[in-house]
Parts: C-alpha cells; sequence; structure tokens
C-alpha cells in the first residue's frame, strides 16, 4: 500500500493532544454556573487562565498551576483545583499581585473576556489626566467580561474589585479586546451591530462607536501596531476600521 506524506495541517493536527479538562460544577440552586461555557482567556503574561462557568462566574486559575495539576492528575482529575489553592493576596505581605484561583461573580450571563495591562508611557487621549479616577501601573492586570445585558465590566485581577461598569451596548456584548499596545484601549463587538472603543485610561469614557455592520457583531481583532481594528458579523463580511 502507497504512503503519502502528510500535509502541514495532517501534521499539526497529529501533533496536537489533550493535556487536560476544566469541568464547571453543576449549580442547580443559584444557577450562577454549570450551563455552557461560552469563552476563555490567557493573560498577557502567562501568569492567569480565565474561563466562564456557564453563567455569571468567570473562574481564574495560575496557568502554572494549571498545567503542574495537568501534570499530576492527567486529563481527566482536575475538575476542581481548591484542594491545592495558592495563599490568599496579603497586601502587606510578599503575596501581593501573586496569581491565586479565585472566582468573580459578574452579576449577568458571561459572553466574553479579555486580559488588558498597562504600558506607563501609553498615556490616556484625554488632557486632563490629572482628574483621572483610577491610575493603572505596570504591574496592574485587568479583566474585562462581556454581558448578556450589554454592560462591559472591569475587574482588577489582584484584589477582585470592579474598577468599571461600562453602560452603552443594547445587546448582549459577543467579543472584548484590549489594543496590544499597552495603551488600555478596549473594543466590545455587540448583537447590536456596533462596536465601541473605550478608554480605560481616561476612567472608561467611550471615544468612537463603530457602525459599519448591518447585523449582528460577533468577533474583532486589533492590527499589531494598533492601528487598525477589524471585525466580523452575521452580515458574512470583514470590516476594517483605522483607529489612529
Amino acid at each position: 500500500m502507497a504512503s503519502f506524506p502528510l500535509s502541514v495541517n495532517e501534521k499539526l493536527i497529529a501533533r496536537s493532544r489533550t493535556i487536560g479538562e476544566l469541568l464547571a460544577p453543576i449549580s442547580p440552586f443559584d444557577k450562577k454556573c454549570g450551563r455552557e461555557n461560552w469563552t476563555v482567556a490567557f493573560a498577557p503574561d502567562g501568569s492567569y487562565f480565565a474561563w466562564s462557568q456557564g453563567h455569571r462566574i468567570v473562574k481564574l486559575v495560575p496557568w502554572s498551576q494549571c498545567l503542574n495539576n495537568f501534570s499530576l492528575h492527567g486529563t481527566k482529575n482536575v475538575a476542581n483545583l481548591n484542594n491545592s489553592r495558592l495563599p490568599r493576596q496579603d497586601s502587606d505581605g510578599g503575596q501581593k499581585n501573586k496569581p491565586r484561583e479565585h472566582i468573580i461573580d459578574c452579576g449577568d450571563i458571561v459572553w466574553s473576556l479579555a486580559f488588558g495591562s498597562s504600558v506607563p508611557e501609553k498615556q490616556s487621549r484625554c488632557v486632563n489626566i490629572e482628574w483621572h479616577r483610577f491610575k493603572f501601573g505596570q504591574d496592574q492586570l485587568l479583566l474585562a467580561t462581556g454581558l448578556s445585558n450589554g454592560r462591559v465590566k472591569i475587574w482588577d485581577v489582584y484584589t477582585e474589585k470592579l474598577l468599571l461598569n461600562l453602560m452603552d451596548h443594547a445587546e448582549v456584548v459577543r467579543d472584548l479586546t484590549f489594543a496590544p499596545d499597552g495603551s488600555l484601549i478596549l473594543v466590545s463587538s455587540s448583537r447590536d451591530k456596533t462596536l465601541r472603543v473605550w478608554d480605560l485610561k481616561d476612567d472608561g469614557n467611550m471615544i468612537k462607536v463603530l457602525r459599519g455592520h448591518t447585523n449582528w457583531v460577533f468577533g474583532c481583532a486589533f492590527s499589531p501596531d494598533s492601528s487598525v481594528l477589524c471585525s466580523v458579523g452575521a452580515s458574512k463580511a470583514v470590516v476594517a476600521a483605522i483607529l489612529v
């Protein structure tokens, strides 16, 4: 029987393997989790992995700890990492900003997640920066959550504190993406046919509304230099916008 060389895609498929499985707990009474899992995200520095547990709950797991559990227990025995929790954050001790496992209750169904971190030299577009409520440090890690009610909530990952509650979308927020340049410019895409551009360094001020889609918007992505945003949706077209 003749043999043929594998294509590039076939080689990738042959090399890929499942290393682990995370399962959401069943929660029949409060219905905060245990349904379909809509979204996952990695922190830019690889410190955290976040996933929606099927409804209102987002679980954040230190990624190195997650990999260690996969290695120790295999793919099927890592549904809950509670038995190997890292110590809780101590603002005065050595555990400050050290990744630890925890959950965030977002108050509504979570459809989208995105991590963001600041680069100090990237200033807000707002002129009166001295009036800002928040000054994001380089070591601060943010998590944006897009919800079924159209809201985008911004959380401090280390303290679990809700920093901003962005309200302007009229429908489900399907996707979120931060500009890769560290400016903390966040773009949300929604079923209301729009994308909205938020400046988190200006206290979450909405700086632009993009209306090129004629139907639901499903996803968006920045170019590597953060100057162009491309988005897709139910209208079966890619829409590109220049943001600088």
